[in-house]
């Protein structure tokens, strides 16, 4: 006789969910929704595309946000109705399904409970990604374009949307660096845990056979910010260069000089820009990660420099953050959490919800001890 009890799993679940939507506040956000529904159907919306695009947005993010929480208590609901199903019928298969979408609502719910953990200033806001080749020759503009890889289709297993912003390809193989949007909830706070400096080792398809060669990428990661309002920056204190956009091996794709960059010279930050269609756009693109640079540097320098600015990430011995072995033993190995995996083409293939996880309450536990 079939006697499937998952009551114990379930209530265990409902009590880590009933925290989560405390944490969230649901009828806060249900609230701010009916806000940004309002505004977003005002017939004026469009008169300013700018103030437009920040309430779709946001009123976007705000309903996903929303659409998890209530597909997770119905699932919830739903897995309680099947257990009940299976008991009554006697029907293994359903007992069988009942235990997967227990083991798969495990998981869904650690990863909203992971979500609750990012309370930072600026954790719930979209994600700029910057990847800089290091160390290492043609295997680190490899590895970078690795890297470029893994977040990519990490987005795309979530259904995030990305805009990549700027490609540099190396004169050999890879890029030696790329600047990419990710457009989604809590995706800064999400991927901040990534930034670092990431360290390859492998047998080299570039040099002399059979020989070990290791090699560096630096990760750099700042929020969407709507408005940078608080940082000032004088016409003198910028470099404005332009170039004509190009591909791979230096393949122009443009034929106008559309593409950006900017140089701030008292701090030596750097941003260039060529994936949008204009000039005036690039321009304006590479303005706007540059004030957020700038008032991240100042919010830090205002904090004593509680930690270190993505941009100062060396790329090099002495700063890494996780390695990736693919000669030998074949793992991903996370230096700050102890997490790894045994199958790094998984994790370049953009299964980085472990270390994600890991990396968020790692830094939890850290500035609670700080």
């Amino acid at each position: 006789m079939l006697e499937l009890d998952l009551s114990a799993d379930i209530q265990a679940l409902r009590s880590t969910f009933n925290d989560i939507q405390s944490v969230v506040d649901v009828d806060a956000l249900a609230a701010e929704i009916a806000r940004l529904s309002d505004e977003a159907g005002a017939p004026d919306l469009w008169d300013d595309p700018e103030q437009a695009q920040k309430v779709t947005s946001a009123l976007s993010h705000r309903q996903a946000e929303m659409s998890r929480i209530t597909a997770v208590a119905q699932r919830l609901d739903d897995l309680e109705v099947l257990v009940e199903l299976a008991n009554e019928m006697e029907d293994e298969e359903s007992a069988a399904e009942a235990r997967r979408e227990l083991v798969d609502l495990e998981k869904v719910i650690g990863d909203l409970e992971v979500q609750t953990l990012l309370d930072g200033e600026y954790d719930d806001r979209a994600a700029v990604v910057t990847i800089r080749s290091g160390a290492g020759g043609d295997d680190a503009t490899d590895f970078a374009e690795m890297l470029m890889r893994m977040y990519l289709r990490w987005a795309e297993r979530h259904k995030y949307p990305v805009k990549v912003m700027d490609t540099s390809y190396a004169e050999g193989a890879g890029i030696k660096s790329a600047t990419f949007e990710i457009d989604a909830p809590y995706a800064y706070g999400t991927l901040s845990v990534e930034a670092g400096t990431h360290r390859l080792a492998r047998i080299s398809p570039f040099g002399a056979a059979d020989k070990r060669q290791t090699s560096f990428a630096a990760v750099e990661v700042i929020p969407v910010m709507e408005e940078a309002v608080e940082v000032d920056i004088p016409e003198g204190d910028i470099r404005v260069d332009v170039f004509r956009s190009s591909g791979p091996g230096g393949q122009s794709v443009n034929t106008t000089d559309s593409a950006v960059r900017i140089t701030h010279i008292p701090t030596g930050i750097v941003v260039s820009m060529q994936n949008e269609k204009s000039q005036i756009q690039n321009r304006a693109a590479a303005m706007r990660v540059l004030q957020t640079r700038l008032l991240l540097l100042k919010r830090e320098e205002e904090a004593a420099k509680k930690k270190e600015l993505a941009g100062t990430i060396t790329a090099s011995w002495g700063d890494q953050m996780r390695s990736y072995f693919l000669y030998g033993q074949q793992l991903v190995k996370d230096l700050r959490t102890g997490h790894e995996v045994g199958n790094p083409a998984v994790v370049f293939d953009g299964d980085l919800d472990g270390f994600i996880a890991a990396g968020i309450r790692w830094r939890k536990r850290k500035d609670d001890d700080d």
